[in-house]
C-alpha cells in the first residue's frame, strides 16, 4: 500500500517549483491532489501530467491572500475528492532588498502571500482536517525563517512567522487528530531564485550545489505522511548545511 492512498492533498503554488515536485510526488504514491495556483495553464499542465500517470488530480484557481478563494478552494477540494487529509501551504514571494528602502507595498505583499495565507489555508482547512481523523499539514518555510541574511526584511519575518505559527497551531490541533509541521529549504532550483546569481548560492552552501525541487518533495511527503506520525510542531531544515555554521 502506497502511503498517500485514500488520502487527499491540497498544494498551493502547486504550478510549479517545489509545489508541483510535492503535487507529483504525492500522487505517485497514491494520493488525489488538488493542485491550487494563480497560474492556471502550468497547473492544468500538472493536472494533466497526474492523470497520465493513472492518478487523481484537479486545479483550483487559489489567490491564497483571498479568504474566500480559500472558503471555495477547500469546498471544491472536498466535493470533488470526499475531503481533505493533507495540506501544503507552499505558496510565497521574497523581497531582496534592504529594509530602509523596502516600501510598504513591498512588505504588505510579500506577508499577504508568503505569510497570511498560511493562516488562513489552515483556518479555511481546519473542519476538514480534523474530521480526516489523521490531518497532515506542511507548512513551507525556510532557512530564512530562522537565521537572517541582512536583506528582505519581509521575506525573513514572514517565513519566521510560519514557523511559529506552525509551532502554535500544532500544540491546538496535537489532541485533534491533525499534525502540523514545517519544512525549511535552503537555495533550490526554482523559478523563484529569478535571476539570483547561481554561483553565488552555490558558494554559500557547505555541499556545494544548490537543492532540487524532487529532494523537497521527498521530505514533505515524508512530513506529511504516517511515516512521520509522531512529529508536530517541528521543523524539517533542508539547505546544504547553510544554517549548521
Amino acid at each position: 500500500m502506497a502511503r498517500f492512498d485514500d488520502r487527499v492533498a491540497l498544494v498551493t503554488g502547486g504550478a510549479s517549483g517545489i509545489g508541483k515536485a510535492t503535487a507529483l510526488r504525492i500522487a505517485s504514491e497514491g494520493g488525489a491532489v488538488v493542485i491550487a495556483d494563480v497560474q492556471d495553464d502550468a497547473g492544468a499542465a500538472v493536472v494533466a501530467e497526474i492523470e497520465a500517470s493513472g492518478a487523481k488530480a484537479a486545479f483550483v484557481h487559489l489567490d491564497v491572500t483571498s479568504e474566500q478563494g480559500w472558503a471555495d478552494a477547500v469546498a471544491a477540494t472536498v466535493q470533488k475528492f470526499g475531503g481533505l487529509d493533507v495540506l501544503v501551504n507552499n505558496a510565497g514571494i521574497g523581497d531582496t532588498e534592504p529594509l530602509e528602502v523596502t516600501t510598504l507595498a513591498t512588505w504588505d505583499k510579500v506577508v499577504a502571500v508568503t505569510q497570511t495565507s498560511v493562516f488562513l489555508g489552515m483556518k479555511a482547512a481546519a473542519d476538514a482536517l480534523k474530521a480526516s481523523g489523521n490531518g497532515s499539514v506542511v507548512n513551507i518555510s525556510s532557512m530564512y525563517g530562522i537565521v537572517g541574511s541582512g536583506v528582505s526584511p519581509a521575506y525573513h519575518a514572514a517565513k519566521g512567522a510560519v514557523r511559529l505559527l506552525t509551532k502554535t497551531t500544532a500544540l491546538g490541533w496535537a489532541k485533534e487528530g491533525v499534525r502540523v509541521n514545517s519544512v525549511h529549504p535552503g537555495f533550490v532550483d526554482t523559478p523563484i531564485l529569478g535571476e539570483t546569481d547561481r554561483d553565488m548560492l552555490i558558494a554559500g552552501t557547505p555541499m556545494g550545489r544548490l537543492g532540487r525541487p524532487e529532494e523537497m518533495a521527498a521530505l514533505i511527503a515524508f512530513v506529511a505522511s504516517d511515516d512521520a506520525s509522531f512529529a508536530t510542531g517541528a521543523e524539517f531544515v533542508a539547505d546544504g548545511g547553510v544554517t549548521a555554521g
